[in-house]
């Protein structure tokens, strides 16, 4: 018998986005269990909370038993032994995270010599999407429908909408 392959997708999901979603789901068909996971990272202010950032991503995962929602913090090679994950899937947007997920998966082998971490690329339509700029463009009032599921969009305005600071503009 086949042992399971399980697989490992962590992020901050803060919030979780379409590109996010969409390697999930591509992610999720190259093994038998893929455990979507929140990084609780301290170095980084978080948006949303730990609790709405999983419950954000389980209200996307309803009704596929096989993807898994958690959330660890302390090194990712820990949590991958804990959980019995022999992949690490990352999102590749762009040129410039090349460089950083590169030094990670060979940081992270270098910890765990059973780990493999496999870099996929979003579809056409999410490389530019980071959470980030979904974050900017809801807090400057920008339609972010095409961003983020929709399950989520009143609940980054109702979060954005007493975030937006106005500055005096300055006068020479």
């Amino acid at each position: 018998m086949r042992k399971k392959i399980i697989g490992l997708y962590p992020g901050s999901f803060d919030p979780v986005t379409n590109g996010h979603l969409d390697i999930s789901f591509r992610a999720s068909k190259l093994c038998d269990i893929l455990y979507v996971a929140v990084v609780t990272n301290p170095k980084k202010q978080s948006f949303f909370s730990l609790e709405d950032r999983i419950e954000f991503l389980k209200r996307n995962f309803q009704g596929k038993s096989h993807i898994r929602v958690s959330s660890f913090n302390g090194l990712l090679v820990n949590y991958a032994k804990k959980i019995k994950a022999s992949i690490i899937f990352r999102g590749l947007r762009a040129v410039s995270d090349f460089e950083y997920e590169f030094q990670m998966a060979l940081i992270n082998r270098t910890l765990f010599q059973k780990i493999e971490t496999v870099f996929l690329v979003p579809s056409e339509k999410y490389v530019f999407l980071s959470s980030s700029a979904v974050k900017e463009v809801a807090q400057l009032g920008g339609n972010i429908k095409n961003f983020v599921p929709p399950k989520i969009v009143q609940y980054i305005k109702k979060k954005t909408k007493n975030t937006v600071s106005v500055t005096k503009p300055l006068h020479f």
